[in-house]
């Protein structure tokens, strides 16, 4: 279970990383093993659309049990199978890094989304958070 504190920790982990790497203004969510919004935050100058990309990365990764740069891996050799993924569950499916699945003892707690950066970026963000609450990461 992935509780509001954790979650919240988690959060603040990553935008924490993000400011001391210095990246670009960040979008973050992190969403329980149903795919719940748990915990968000959008720092200041952060384009719009940023947090609908970052839950889109979340999403995939909790929607079909793997991080997203293995959804983009994916998406290069089975791009039919991707579209039809995003279309069945609704749309929220963004086939890039910074998608990254919570774990503890190999089950599936929860994902982090990112978005704001370059996507390796987003990505190392999500990893360090996690990493730092004492969860494993797994960017796919």
């Amino acid at each position: 279970m992935l509780d509001l504190a954790t979650a919240q920790k988690i959060l603040d982990s990553a935008l924490s990383h993000a400011s001391e790497h210095k990246f670009k203004p960040m979008a973050i969510c992190v969403l329980d093993a149903r795919g719940a919004l748990v915990s968000f935050a959008a720092q200041d100058g952060c384009s719009l659309k940023r947090g609908d990309i970052a839950l889109g990365k979340a999403h995939g990764a909790i929607a079909l049990g793997m991080g997203s740069r293995a959804l983009m891996k994916r998406a290069e050799t089975q791009a039919y199978f991707i579209a039809a993924a995003t279309s069945a569950i609704g749309g929220s499916l963004v086939p890039v890094p910074g998608g990254v699945l919570i774990k503890r003892d190999g089950h599936i707690v929860g994902a982090v989304g990112l978005s704001g950066d370059t996507s390796d970026n987003d990505e190392a963000a999500g990893v360090a958070a996690i990493t730092a609450a004492g969860f494993d990461a797994d960017p796919g």
